[in-house]
């Protein structure tokens, strides 16, 4: 259950990693687009609030690193509760897919890092 939980927690950081480069650096391209839904000028015009989106969503991942390497439950059961409360507030503020993208992937690695434990 043990690498179970590491694979997962991996995972979720690896999907925040991608959140980062999307929000910040493709956002006014076509797969950013493609994930907001914006047409060129509105892309250009939420560039900048996306691209803070995307740096904490890079902080989140990087917290998760960190707790794999330090191999800390804490660390990983914070940063975890952390992408899920944003997942379920996104998800109840700008769109529900959010919840199964963001906030199921980590409700997921949060039960196997308890489990593990």
């Amino acid at each position: 259950m043990h690498t179970l939980a590491y694979v997962l927690i991996g995972v979720v950081a690896a999907l925040h990693a991608c959140f980062l480069v999307l929000e910040m650096f493709l956002w006014q391209r076509p797969p950013g687009r493609a994930l907001s839904g914006f047409d060129a000028d509105t892309a250009r015009r939420t560039a900048p609030l996306a691209a803070n989106q995307g740096l904490y969503n890079g902080f989140l991942a990087a917290g998760l690193v960190w707790s794999l390497v330090t191999g800390s439950l804490a660390t990983q059961v914070f940063f975890l509760v952390c992408v899920i409360v944003a997942g379920v507030f996104g998800a109840a503020t700008a769109n529900r897919r959010i919840l199964l993208v963001q906030a199921l992937p980590a409700a997921l690695a949060l039960g196997a890092a308890l489990s593990a434990a």
